[in-house]
């Protein structure tokens, strides 16, 4: 997670870099200091904690840039907003599997997700990538589906509240972060589940 602080007249800023592995610390004390954020990367609070803010109002000619259209998002959730994600990795074993995460997903109202391995395959478009490279989320749940656990999928997720895990492999490192594991075949696993919960939603 990255950090920003305002230290004597200074900004100071940590962000992880190497999908995780590191964190970099900078410093300026520039008078005019922008910083952004990737979606998702840090939960927002409740209450704000007490602080100054000076607002300082913009007038047209001021700016630089200006709106000229609306498009309206398509239908399909976007996995950077949605509260539920199921998310099919490598062991779905082809793009014709992911029948099952649909299915599953469908049920819940989720986004469907997959990792890199997967949309490099072309088994997925990019825009349902998870990870370092693809889109950082922070659901309250998020069912991984086949995918073993690498560490630029792991940056992406490992903020969610809940982690399910479906994996053959009981070494698979998606199982160190998350809350429940289910270690079974994931074709056995995935239709049984989406009829378990077609179940409680009757």
């Amino acid at each position: 997670m990255p950090i920003l602080l305002w230290v004597r007249g200074k900004l100071h800023a940590e962000k992880p870099i190497y999908a995780g592995k590191a964190r970099q610390s900078l410093w300026t004390s520039a008078t005019v200091n922008i910083a952004t954020l990737r979606p998702n990367v840090f939960k927002p609070i409740e209450k704000p904690v007490d602080c100054v803010v000076e607002i300082q109002e913009i007038s047209e000619p001021d700016l630089r840039a200006k709106v000229t259209e609306f498009k309206k998002a398509g239908e399909k959730l976007d996995v950077a907003e949605a509260d539920i994600i199921v998310s099919g990795g490598r062991g779905m074993k082809g793009p014709e599997h992911f029948s099952l995460i649909e299915a599953l997903a469908n049920e819940l109202g989720a986004a469907v997700g997959a990792s890199r391995a997967v949309v490099d395959a072309g088994w997925r478009p990019h825009g349902e990538q998870v990870g370092q490279t693809g889109k950082t989320v922070s659901p309250s749940l998020y069912i991984a589906c086949g995918i073993s656990g690498a560490i630029q999928h792991l940056a992406g997720m490992s903020s969610s509240k809940f982690i399910v895990a479906i994996n053959k492999d009981k070494d698979a490192p998606i199982f160190a972060i998350a809350d429940y594991g289910i270690n079974g075949d994931v074709f056995e696993v995935l239709p049984v589940f989406t009829e378990e919960v077609k179940k409680l939603k009757n």
